[in-house]
């Protein structure tokens, strides 16, 4: 599972193309930025008066630290945390909306991966995040201890009732591969109620983008080479409608007994990947995309890619370096552009 950040570069400075004047004094560009899930989140959006672009993205933005409440899992009192350590085997307990309809997503993801996508995974986030820091391996007691508390088969959420319910003691729930992109879609849907449409939300490369700047057909987005991220892009997409996430490895790794370590956990095994990889997934919203490139990350190109393309609307592309060589796989409908 993804722990922290993406190579996924926005080139929000080509956005600016001519217009008549016309269409200048109708649309103006404005820029917001804020921190927040540990990440910055950034909106560029299009409107007509500067007073409705403000109040249009302080409220979208207000959204997302809200989500960081309900979703964080470095903040104790966060609603999801707190959830955790009430938590007793097989007792049901009151959840948000917002902490359901993640969870939900996360567990229809994880039944497809058969479990490369795991967010009851926070048992081996935890030794993993300490291994990193102290460059030691996590003892196999402490590993296999740690298992028993994971599997996404241990999580259950009730829509009807409102509940979600841990079917055993000790789990700590992790939504670090999925919880930007839900706040991403989130962010351009409150734009969208305030009646902005020409909008951009990015959550440091969790991306969900509504419809393009004026005079183009769509937001021209940048993939960042795995094998050398501060290049020159030469990989673009131009997407309007749709959300974007990357999930690599790029700066996030880690020797260890002189192995090499990625940041992106394997459920499965509790150890970071071995072999480095990149993999963006185009979806219809920034929640599935967000979850599918975590869980291609962990199942690595081919079966990845294979589940990528049983989704609708789904398009990915998987770029691995293993003993200096590079292999790009991606699905049938992925299209670049120039």
């Amino acid at each position: 599972m993804r722990l922290s950040r993406r190579w996924l570069v926005l080139l929000i400075a080509s956005l600016v193309v001519p217009a008549t004047p016309a269409r200048a004094a109708e649309l103006t560009r404005y820029q917001y930025e804020r921190r927040a899930m540990g990440v910055r989140f950034e909106i560029v959006l299009y409107a007509s008066e500067r007073d409705a672009a403000n109040t249009a993205a302080a409220a979208a933005l207000d959204r997302i630290v809200r989500l960081e409440k309900v979703c964080s899992d470095y903040d104790a009192s966060s609603e999801l945390l707190t959830l955790c350590a009430r938590a007793r085997p097989g007792r049901p307990l009151r959840a948000s909306g917002d902490l359901r309809r993640v969870l939900s997503r996360s567990l229809e993801v994880s039944r497809d991966s058969r479990g490369a996508f795991d967010v009851t995974v926070g048992p081996l986030t935890k030794l993993w995040r300490r291994a990193r820091r102290t460059r030691q391996l996590p003892a196999a007691s402490r590993l296999a201890d740690a298992r028993q508390r994971v599997g996404f088969r241990f999580l259950s959420v009730d829509n009807k009732a409102g509940t979600l319910t841990l079917a055993r003691q000790g789990m700590r729930l992790d939504l670090g591969g999925i919880a930007k992109g839900y706040a991403v879609d989130q962010a351009l849907a409150v734009l969208r109620r305030h009646g902005i449409t020409r909008a951009l939300v990015d959550g440091s490369g969790d991306i969900a983008l509504g419809d393009p700047p004026p005079g183009r057909n769509g937001w021209r987005v940048a993939v960042a080479s795995l094998r050398d991220p501060g290049a020159k892009p030469v990989r673009f997409l131009s997407l309007a409608n749709r959300a974007v996430a990357t999930s690599g490895d790029a700066y996030q790794a880690v020797k260890i007994g002189g192995k090499r370590f990625s940041h992106i956990l394997d459920p499965r095994t509790g150890l970071g990947l071995t072999t480095s990889s990149s993999v963006t997934v185009v979806a219809r919203d920034g929640i599935t995309a967000d979850a599918l490139a975590s869980a291609i990350s962990v199942m690595g190109p081919q079966s990845g890619i294979a589940l990528a393309e049983r989704y609708r609307d789904v398009e990915a592309l998987s770029v691995t370096i293993e003993n200096g060589r590079q292999r790009i796989v991606h699905s049938r409908g992925w299209k670049d552009t120039a």
